[in-house]
């Protein structure tokens, strides 16, 4: 157990083993909570809105891939682009 002192301005240093277990360094981002009169603090990553979308999309099935050669991944995207245009020119 390690004990740490509250400085001016409150604020605190977590010892270095408690760091390391936790996998967190400077500039990542924590989230401080009350539980039952204890302070916790859990580490926190922030994602992209477009990155949390693509997850979302792919969660859902609404994905391509994944292809085992770049050739299949360029033949792919090659194929999707020849529908959009197909598309478009039956609308017009």
């Amino acid at each position: 157990m390690s004990l740490v002192r509250v400085k001016n301005k409150y604020q605190i240093v977590i010892p270095a083993h408690v760091r390391a277990q936790v996998r967190i360094g400077v500039g990542d981002l924590l989230e401080a909570r009350v539980e039952r009169g204890k302070i916790t603090f859990t580490p926190k990553s922030v994602v992209d809105r477009e990155i949390a979308e693509s997850l979302e999309d792919y969660k859902k099935g609404r994905s391509y891939g994944p292809f085992p050669t770049a050739g299949q991944t360029i033949a792919s995207l090659k194929g999707h682009l020849k529908g959009q245009a197909r598309r478009q020119r039956a609308r017009q």
